[in-house]
């Protein structure tokens, strides 16, 4: 702020001597009640040399013919508004605008602005000053406006800019009196990436001016795009000192289609001009509001070689009355000579040989907001005025702020547009236009960017005609990937990818992660090459199925086999076969084989975890008391035949304790504190096969080998110790085979395992559920076939061998071969 002032106390004298030099009537200055500033950059400084200091004489630089149109529509405004009987009557408004051709060397036209009475003085608190003018039109770009606006927002004086549209000036807290008719960058980055989704671009290059407008508009972009599928392949800073062979080079090695050129004029000029020459050819070029109704560049010989271009642009709004005003304006130039004297510094035009069909035919963009913005402050003074009936009230002493408190409350009609400013200075009306530049060099307008309530884009596309004979061209780093396939990133961007097919099991959902194959649920699955999944078939065995009901068929031919030889033994209790096959042994291994068979009932239906409990428990429990028996069965004969000769103590003992009830009980026992102890810490449970086959679920159970090894282990020493014991017994009579049989059905029983494991391993269907049932079955009816229904079929049809007689003439022979 002291810099400012300083500022300020130096150029006090430099005023006071130059406002004396006012003449004649210029176009920079007419007189009225009221000023109202203007800043326009009719002419353009390309670069700013520091020999000394000066102030630049703005009309020895390049003209721009559309910006010096947007001069003379503020021009036309406050005439217009002076002829209005409705809009401040009886108040005559006046202007004084200023070339504004460089940021950094117009700076005496600022503070002409700021004046009062050709002084400029510090500011004292509490004193209330009244500067030349109220307001201030101005300036067009957004870095004119950086270095300017601060002066201006040191006492709250209204700014309303036809063009600066950098994100920046929203900020209130920087520019509390700063106000735009232009939307800001953000809205027209908005609508580029529109236009962009809309032709499903994806691949693009951005280039824009080495300014805060062109900065703010890259920053905007990235913003803009970072949530999107578009990429940034390229973008780069363009000056005047911008190799344009080495861009068009590496947009080439890119192979980029889409071409965004956000940049003033002067540089997009350079640009297009560039891209004519150097033959680049087959692009879309995207432009900003800035250059996209450039009359100049549509023309320019070779231009149809470049490709298509299209554009963002401020909606053409006839001004009616403007064109007469030009006329009238410039006749009166011509008939007057060239009377014209520079009242101040950067007041003098040159302009002379512009004539009224070039001025008309210019660059029309940023008109609206030019008239816009001398009505919004025409206005804000009419109701500090008070103005109404007719009249206004001339003795309220008006200063700058209070016309900016108007202008934030701004709401009237213009040419149908209501004119509204939201809080943060930013306008809440207007829409953008789509252009394209056909092949009579017009900016053809072919859609829209609404801005009210919610944005929207619509474009006509049969209006456009493309490069590529009629179809959208496409702008992709890679080719989409097939339905079924998944993106794999190749480098930074994520527009460049190879495709890889989703493997079974998992899908791709394009919408939520295109690069990523997503797993199935356990209760789905999917082919390869999949974009979703499909559920599950639940597998299981029915109690309806045929397989189920043979092997209850088998439970109850078991059943009923084990009732018959049960009776038989029951009736033939005291006869040596029973005796011999074990006596009362036998009816508890023939009961506890039938409840062993229970377990196979469990073996259908949806599993549960009581059927899951119930299909292995009793098999587990009472088999191990089946295997004792036999243990029991097979060491008797062992130790009558061979160890109680040897050892004679043992067999005394054996009978003399009971040691066969001492052996199954203590087998019982041990098992059944096993069983309870892993049942307890894990007990079989439903389990879902899902490994096995990928479009079905196989309901089973599921037993925990590690948690159960102690009753697997207990079965299995059973079955060992009874082949041990069987076979020590293999050289007995011929005819006394009780230990063969035992033998023979522990082979049958260790090949049905090993042929259920081996299937087990192989296959892991529903139907594994009706061959656990068989294997179990198998292992029960291997000992009632071969052990008891041949002893039944003794007691039956051959009663001379179930004697007394027969048993010891078949000892004793036994005995003779032994002492032999």
């Amino acid at each position: 702020m002291k810099v400012s002032l300083t500022l300020l106390c130096l150029f006090e004298g430099f005023l006071q001597a130059t406002a004396q030099s006012a003449g004649q009537t210029s176009e920079f200055h007419l007189g009225g009640d009221y000023l109202i500033g203007g800043l326009f950059n009719i002419h353009y400084v390309a670069t700013a040399h520091f020999q000394r200091p000066q102030a630049i004489d703005c009309s020895s630089k390049l003209f721009i013919l559309p910006n010096y149109r947007r001069f003379q529509l503020m021009r036309f405004s406050v005439e217009e508004i002076n002829n209005s009987t409705v809009l401040l009557p009886n108040i005559s408004l006046g202007y004084q605008m200023f070339d504004h051709c460089s940021d950094i060397h117009s700076f005496p036209g600022l503070f002409k602005l700021l004046s009062v009475k050709d002084s400029i003085r510090p500011l004292e608190e509490g004193s209330m000053r009244l500067p030349n003018v109220i307001g201030v039109v101005g300036p067009f770009t957004s870095t004119h406006a950086l270095t300017v606006a601060p002066i201006f927002m040191s006492n709250l004086f209204p700014m309303v800019s036809y063009g600066c549209s950098g994100s920046v000036f929203s900020r209130k807290n920087l520019y509390p009196s700063f106000l735009r008719t232009v939307h800001p960058n953000k809205d027209v980055i908005n609508a580029i990436v529109g236009i962009i989704q809309n032709f499903s671009w994806r691949w693009v290059a951005f280039l824009n001016s080495d300014d805060d407008f062109g900065k703010d508009g890259l920053e905007q972009f990235k913003a803009r795009i970072e949530e999107s599928d578009i990429c940034l392949a390229y973008y780069k800073s363009i000056n005047h000192d911008t190799d344009y062979s080495q861009v068009f080079k590496q947009l080439e090695e890119q192979n980029i289609k889409v071409i965004v050129v956000f940049a003033p004029k002067v540089y997009a000029e350079a640009v297009i001009e560039s891209a004519v020459q150097l033959n680049v050819t087959n692009k879309v070029w995207i432009a900003d509001d800035g250059w996209s109704l450039n009359k100049k560049l549509p023309n320019m010989e070779g231009i149809q070689n470049i490709g298509t271009v299209l554009g963002v642009a401020q909606p053409v709004v006839t001004i009616p009355g403007f064109t007469d005003f030009i006329y009238s304006a410039t006749s009166q130039r011509v008939h007057g000579g060239d009377t014209e004297q520079e009242m101040f510094c950067n007041q003098k035009c040159s302009c002379s040989n512009v004539s009224v069909k070039s001025l008309l035919r210019a660059d029309p963009s940023f008109s609206f907001p030019v008239y816009a913005a001398v009505y919004a402050i025409a206005h804000a003074l009419h109701n500090t005025l008070r103005c109404g009936s007719g009249t206004c009230h001339r003795n309220i002493t008006v200063y700058p702020q209070m016309i900016l408190e108007e202008l934030k409350k701004s709401n009237f009609t213009l040419l149908n547009q209501a004119v509204q400013f939201d809080e943060n200075g930013d306008p809440k009306f207007g829409s953008l236009s789509i252009v394209f530049w056909n092949h009579s060099g017009e900016a053809e307008e072919v859609g829209f960017y609404h801005f009210q309530q919610s944005t929207h884009l619509s474009i006509n596309k049969t209006k456009i005609k493309w490069f590529t004979n009629g179809e959208v061209p496409t702008a992709l780093c890679s080719s989409e990937c097939p339905a079924g396939y998944a993106k794999k990133p190749n480098g930074i961007h994520k527009c460049c990818f190879s495709c890889e097919i989703c493997k079974t099991k998992t899908y791709i959902n394009i919408t939520e992660n295109p690069f990523r194959c997503i797993s199935c649920k356990d209760t789905e699955w999917s082919a390869e090459g999949s974009t979703s999944c499909t559920p599950r078939l639940l597998e299981y065995v029915l109690f309806t199925d045929s397989g189920a009901m043979l092997t209850m068929v088998l439970e109850g031919l078991l059943l009923g086999l084990i009732v018959s030889v049960s009776a038989v033994f029951a009736i033939n209790y005291n006869t040596p076969v029973v005796r011999s096959a074990g006596g009362p042994i036998c009816f508890l291994n023939l009961g506890c084989l039938s409840l062993c068979s229970i377990s196979v009932f469990f073996y259908f239906g949806v599993p549960t975890p009581a059927f899951c409990v119930l299909r292995y428990l009793p098999f587990i429990l009472f088999y191990t008391v089946c295997l004792s028996c036999f243990v029991v069965r097979s060491f008797q004969i062992v130790c009558i035949f061979k160890i109680s000769a040897q050892i004679p103590n043992i067999h005394i003992w054996w009978v003399k304790y009971h040691g066969q009830w001492l052996l199954i009980s203590a087998a019982f026992v041990f098992q059944a504190v096993s069983i309870t102890i892993s049942f307890s810490c894990d007990p079989p449970s439903p389990y879902n096969e899902t490994s096995w086959y990928p479009e079905q679920i196989i309901l089973s159970c599921n037993l925990n080998i590690q948690a159960s090894i102690c009753s697997l282990l207990l079965l299995l020493s059973l079955c060992c110790l009874c082949f041990i014991f069987s076979y020590m017994a293999k050289d007995l009579p011929k005819n006394y085979n009780e230990a063969k049989a035992i033998t023979f059905c522990l082979l049958l029983l260790t090949c049905t395992w090993v042929i259920f494991i081996t299937e087990y391993m192989l296959y892991r269907g529903k139907y594994i559920q009706i061959f656990n049932a068989l294997a179990v079955l198998s292992s029960l009816y291997s000992f009632l076939l071969w052990y008891f229904l041949p002893k039944c079929y003794i007691i039956i049809f051959q009663p001379s061998r179930n004697t007394q007689q027969y048993f010891q003439g078949l000892i004793q022979n036994y005995t003779k071969t032994i002492s032999q």
